[in-house]
């Protein structure tokens, strides 16, 4: 247990965590047991759950449920409870390469996610002080880079199964919002000839039906050259190509770490920024606040924040769905477009 750091700022001061790993689920037909972590803040009820999906990289402990604590352990200090799988995908394994679904396993990935919506009951039971505390009507999924494919197809993108030929439909309905942190963008001709033939999945990623709330966030310094040739525009895609309410938060400077939201001081952060970590701590923190509990002033208050002061680290746009975007407000005074 320990006690996050983070400034209070605007959202009271953050409670004590408790993380609990690895707990271990079983899964029939799957390589090897589920294993996740669970952070929570020591106090509190009714917690609202966010998935958070991991990235890939050549770090073997980051891409696992010991990842991207900086992001954990706020989201978990400010109220959230927060679930971590290691994907089959993760170094940390070192599974046979020739397993079904490798290298990037991006189908086990969504699944993992439905397998621990399904055994929320079992995973408040192996954590001490949580059973009874979370709440199932609450429900979001956030990602960073590869976890943020996976994020997106829970959040209505779909794609052909390239093994097939069929169309492939991961929606979940009980994920009620979602952030995508430096996910990859739309394929066809906008990837790199060696990752259209090495990952033929992404060939056919479409947005067109990812309806779910979701905030996008992409560094205005993303190139990504080794997936796309579209240059850091192709990070901001599953904003740009799918139905509202969306809303894209655009970081100035940010490269594909987002200034390190992956842990603290590693070596893939080629853009180190404690300031950028913070942003996107409260950023996120307030969009999935404000969008499970509608007319929580989280999210209006962070992008007014964003905006203000001579410095502004990022800029917020919004566009509508069928419903009305929640803070339209916040988001034009934070610079945005609808």
């Amino acid at each position: 247990m320990h006690a996050s750091t983070t400034p209070a700022g605007t959202l009271g001061s953050p409670t004590p965590v408790l993380s609990v790993g690895p707990v271990v689920l079983t899964v029939p037909g799957r390589a090897v047991d589920l294993q996740l972590r669970i952070s929570v803040p020591v106090t509190g009820s009714d917690l609202p759950v966010v998935l958070l999906s991991h990235g890939q990289g050549y770090s073997h402990h980051l891409s696992s449920l010991n990842g991207y604590a900086p992001l954990a352990t706020y989201w978990a200090a400010h109220g959230f409870a927060v679930v971590q799988p290691t994907h089959l995908s993760s170094r940390t394994l070192d599974l046979d390469p020739a397993i079904p679904g490798a290298p990037l396993h991006w189908r086990s990935r969504a699944e993992d996610m439905r397998h621990i919506l399904d055994r929320l009951d079992v995973i408040e039971a192996a954590v001490p002080q949580l059973p009874g505390r979370l709440d199932r009507e609450r429900i979001a999924v956030a990602g960073h880079s590869m976890g943020g494919h996976t994020a997106s197809l829970l959040l209505g993108a779909r794609l052909t199964d390239p093994d097939d030929g069929t169309v492939v439909d991961l929606a979940e309905p009980r994920i009620k919002a979602g952030v995508l942190l430096a996910a990859p963008g739309r394929g066809g001709d906008a990837l790199t000839a060696s990752v259209a033939e090495a990952f033929p999945f992404l060939a056919t990623t479409d947005f067109s039906r990812m309806a779910t709330p979701t905030l996008v966030v992409a560094g205005d310094q993303d190139d990504s050259a080794h997936l796309t040739v579209r240059g850091p525009a192709w990070h901001a895609d599953p904003y740009v190509l799918s139905p509202g309410p969306k809303s894209l938060l655009t970081l100035f400077g940010a490269e594909h770490g987002l200034g390190g939201i992956s842990g603290y001081d590693v070596a893939e952060t080629t853009d180190e920024s404690p300031e950028r970590v913070s942003a996107v701590q409260r950023l996120t923190w307030a969009y999935l606040r404000s969008r499970l509990y509608p007319g929580d002033p989280a999210w209006e208050a962070a992008c007014e924040a964003l905006a203000s002061g001579p410095d502004a680290l990022g800029r917020v746009e919004a566009k509508q769905g069928d419903a009305a975007p929640a803070f339209s407000a916040a988001t034009t005074a934070a610079g945005s477009s609808a």
